[in-house]
């Protein structure tokens, strides 16, 4: 699972050094830029904020770019995707202020939800799966809807690239138009960092499209998803993401288990004895015709 930001002892206020080689018309020069661009390396987004609101000589160094682009990074654990569309204070804001997508949308059907972590796309295809048993084979259908209901996989194309977070839900049911389920499902729920940010998601301008669905009538041993970078799926990372046996526990834990990677993201809910599953597959795009900024593949009993 995603690390968790460790919570830090409280920074005190300031007091401005004094020296007694200064004269009280002195320029502070007390403290060292670099030496203090080095200790910010080592302190988590809330302790910034906290000393670089004690003065404005603080506030001038910490709340540099720099710095929050290296703190982004590093608590993210993601490669650098050298291009963003918003400031690195906001984009760390909005990765760890604990909103997630069911907070602006259906919080009547909301029940839990769990950080998985972060992960990047460095292309704009996506490969998604719910079948993570064995490296995966491409389908050949002519359409993505064709793909997903006939192989419960499929390829997605325009999606943004960059940072891109995962969280697994729990929500009510039904979510979709299935009458003969009244218990929960599980939603693996991937998007772009910068989704919150712009003000068309806010206000919900933009939502989610069905892509397609597929059904398995048969007792499933697991409900299980997975999104990938598909110019890294041939990656040894992700390679070990098809090795269910490596992260999924045994087959009498129920508790829901995540694996990730620098370019994937995957999960696994074990299951008791089933008559089969239901899973869908959905997309949001940045308003029509944009790149694709959040997907979800949604998995309930039948």
């Amino acid at each position: 699972m995603g690390k968790r930001i460790r919570r830090t002892k409280s920074i005190s206020c300031c007091v401005t050094p004094r020296s007694t080689y200064l004269t009280p018309h002195s320029i502070f020069s007390w403290f060292e830029e670099d030496a203090w661009t080095e200790i910010a390396k080592f302190l988590d987004g809330k302790s910034l904020l906290m000393l670089a609101l004690t003065c404005r000589w603080f506030y001038r160094i910490l709340m540099h770019e720099s710095i929050w682009k290296f703190a982004c990074l590093r608590d993210l654990q993601v490669p650098d995707p050298q291009q963003v569309g918003f400031k690195w204070t906001k984009l760390y804001a909005t990765a760890f202020d604990g909103s997630h997508s069911y907070m602006f949308r259906q919080q009547e059907k909301h029940i839990d939800w769990m950080r998985i972590g972060s992960f990047l796309f460095d292309s704009s295809i996506a490969f998604v799966t719910e079948n993570l048993n064995g490296l995966p084979k491409f389908p050949k259908e002519e359409t993505l809807e064709n793909m997903l209901q006939l192989n419960g996989c499929g390829v997605l194309k325009d999606v943004k690239p960059g940072i891109w977070l995962a969280d697994l839900q729990l929500v009510r049911c039904p979510v979709c138009d299935l009458n003969t389920c009244d218990g929960t499902m599980q939603i693996l729920d991937a998007r772009h960092i910068e989704l919150f940010l712009y003000e068309e998601f806010l206000e919900g301008k933009w939502d989610y499209e069905l892509l397609g669905c597929h059904e398995i009538k048969k007792h499933v041993a697991g409900a299980s998803g997975g999104i990938f970078d598909i110019k890294h799926l041939k990656d040894q990372s992700t390679i070990e993401v098809f090795d269910l046996k490596s992260w999924v526990g045994k087959t009498n834990d129920w508790q829901p288990k995540a694996t990730i990677t620098f370019h994937a993201v995957a999960v696994n809910t074990n299951l008791q004895q089933n008559e089969g599953i239901h899973v869908k597959y959905h997309a949001m795009r940045s308003g029509k015709g944009g790149k694709i900024v959040s997907i979800r593949i949604s998995q309930q009993l039948l």
